[in-house]
C-alpha cells in the first residue's frame, strides 16, 4: 500500500468488482478512454479474480478515499520496460464525488514517485485526448510535458475523431 493525505494506493480484490462494474457505463468516465464491448457483473467479477499478479511490467492498483476507506479509481503503470527505463501511465477517477477534490492529482503524483523510485523509472508517458483540457491541465501541474501529437487517433462512444496528445515526465521532473 502506498499512502497519501487523501488517498491510498492498494491492490486490486476480487470484492472490488461491485465497485468496478457501474464506472463501466458512466458516460463521464468513458468518454475519453478506449471502451470495451459491455460487460456484466458477473464478468467484471471473473475479471477480478483471474487478474495477473502485480509485475514490474504492469503494476495496477486501486485509488481508495482513505478516510472512507472506498475505492474511487484505478490507476496503472504498464508496458514497463528495464532496459529503457520507461512506463506508460493510466488513471481514472470512477466515483463522480470525487472528481475535481484532488483525489486524482495525488494518486498521480504518488504512483509516479513509485515508479521513479521503486521501479527505478527514468521517463513516465501517457496519451490524453486533446480535448481533455482538465485532465491535460493536471498533468502539467504535476510535471508532465507535451511531446507530440497523433491526428485522429481516438474515436469516440459518437464515432467522432480526436487528436491524441503524448505527454511525458522525467525522473527529477516531479512537481510537489
Amino acid at each position: 500500500m502506498i499512502e497519501g493525505e487523501l488517498v491510498r494506493l492498494r491492490a486490486l480484490e476480487p470484492e472490488d468488482a461491485e465497485r468496478l462494474h457501474p464506472w463501466t457505463y458512466d458516460p463521464e468516465v468513458g468518454r475519453w478512454m478506449v471502451n470495451e464491448h459491455p460487460l456484466s457483473l458477473a464478468q467484471v467479477r471473473k475479471r477480478c479474480e483471474e487478474r495477473a499478479l502485480n509485475t514490474y511490467g504492469k503494476v495496477v492498483l486501486g485509488i481508495e478515499a482513505k478516510a472512507e476507506r472506498k475505492l474511487i479509481g484505478v490507476i496503472d503503470l504498464r508496458d514497463a520496460e528495464p532496459e529503457l527505463g520507461e512506463a506508460t501511465l493510466d488513471v481514472y477517477i470512477g466515483d463522480a464525488e470525487y472528481r475535481g477534490g484532488g483525489y486524482g492529482t495525488e494518486a498521480l503524483r504518488m504512483m509516479c514517485r513509485y515508479g521513479f523510485n521503486a521501479m527505478r523509472l527514468h521517463q513516465i508517458t501517457l496519451w490524453v485526448v486533446a480535448e481533455n483540457e482538465a485532465a491535460r491541465h493536471v498533468y502539467r501541474k504535476i510535471g508532465f510535458v507535451e511531446e507530440g501529437r497523433h491526428r485522429e487517433s481516438f474515436i469516440d462512444a459518437d464515432g467522432e475523431r480526436h487528436d491524441m496528445i503524448l505527454m511525458s515526465m522525467l525522473k527529477g521532473e516531479l512537481k510537489w
